[in-house]
């Protein structure tokens, strides 16, 4: 199982086509449940966000490989930069899914998840993919489950507050 995973986390063909591959997957079960919900960002926004993040991730492996064969080991480079620059984009991309009105503010959790899920894209892409698969869980939790219990603690809120 440590040979296979070990491949899997070398740059070579199967490996990027597995991690574009999870990533579109991950990023679309997150939207799916985002398009549920009628929220501005749906199925196929997550899957591009977490596909790009990935595809940035795959670039910075494949930059840092390309310089290697080059120079050799002499070579300094960062290969966060790339994916650091994913991470503020969103937060643009983000920005633009929050909606104010005069009652309320929408669309931070809409705009959290496309963040989290375009850090999720680049822990695929980087072939982590324990911490993708732990990430992918909590998320799905947050946006699935919490919900619920938000809910069920605003009506035992709102009982109190009517017996009062």
């Amino acid at each position: 199982m440590n040979e296979v995973l070990n491949y899997l986390r070398e740059l070579n063909m199967v490996s990027i086509i597995l991690r574009i591959f999870i990533a579109v997957l991950f990023g679309g079960c997150i939207g799916l449940n985002r398009e549920h919900k009628k929220m501005p960002a749906g199925i196929r926004t997550y899957m591009l966000v977490c596909l790009g993040s990935c595809l940035t991730a795959l670039l910075a492996m494949y930059t840092r490989e390309s310089l290697l064969l080059v120079f050799g080991e002499s070579v300094k480079t960062d290969i966060s930069r790339f994916p650091a620059q994913v991470i503020n984009g969103i937060g643009f991309l983000g920005a633009g899914t929050i909606i104010f009105t005069e009652e309320k503010v929408r669309g931070v959790t809409t705009a959290a998840c496309l963040w989290a899920s375009g850090c999720m894209g680049i822990v695929i892409g980087y072939g982590f993919y324990e911490c993708a698969l732990v990430g992918f869980i909590i998320l799905l939790f947050v946006v699935k489950v919490i919900p619920v219990w938000e809910r069920k603690l605003r009506d035992i809120a709102d009982r109190r507050v009517d017996n009062v």
